[in-house]
């Protein structure tokens, strides 16, 4: 359903793009490389994950949720060189009908942070929510004490709407979450 989509140069250097099955070895690399930068604000992950066989597998799933309209996962990447992926950005679990809605999650690789690479792939997410999706809204959490991810999340201009208690499994426990939503128009739906 979601094939309208296309690649955006974010940043000097940087391209975001739609993610495909192909893209599994490059991905299993990065949640290699940054697994300890996001262990705090994930949940618990095998060893299968980190494989070029678990992404594989991830991003297959992904695939078939993006065309039957219930996701649509991006991927930001280095277009210099070998196009190393360092960050992720996905819209889940989508809604029609009257709500009209979306989750957001996003991460970017530990050595590409404060680069203003999160707000400018977010912003663009966002853009694609509401121009291909045709989203009212964007949702997104983050854990209580993520105020990095809050900072972005704030720059794209999300508003805060509530603290949801044990909202996730999140690094071995019930974590709570601060929850976000973005307004990206007052169309009528269909």
């Amino acid at each position: 359903m979601f094939t309208a989509f296309r690649s955006y140069v974010i940043a000097p250097g940087f391209l975001l793009r739609p993610a495909t099955p192909d893209d599994a070895d490059g991905l299993a690399v990065a949640y290699r490389r940054n697994r300890e930068h996001l262990r705090p604000w994930e949940p618990f992950r095998d060893e299968a994950f980190f494989t070029t066989d678990g992404q594989t597998d991830r991003l297959r799933n992904l695939a078939e949720l993006r065309r039957t309209g219930r996701a649509m996962p991006w991927l930001l990447v280095a277009d210099e060189g070998q196009g190393d992926v360092v960050g992720v950005v996905n819209v889940t679990n989508v809604v029609q009908g009257p709500l009209l809605s979306a989750t957001l999650g996003y991460w970017i690789a530990a050595d590409h942070t404060g680069k203003g690479l999160a707000p400018s792939a977010v912003t663009a997410v966002c853009r694609d929510a509401d121009e291909h999706l045709g989203l009212h809204r964007i949702e997104a959490g983050t854990v209580t004490s993520n105020t990095a991810s809050q900072r972005v999340l704030t720059k794209c201009g999300f508003e805060l709407i509530g603290k949801a208690p044990n909202y996730l499994h999140i690094h071995g426990a019930w974590r709570d979450h601060f929850l976000f939503q973005k307004i990206l128009n007052d169309r009528v739906p269909d």
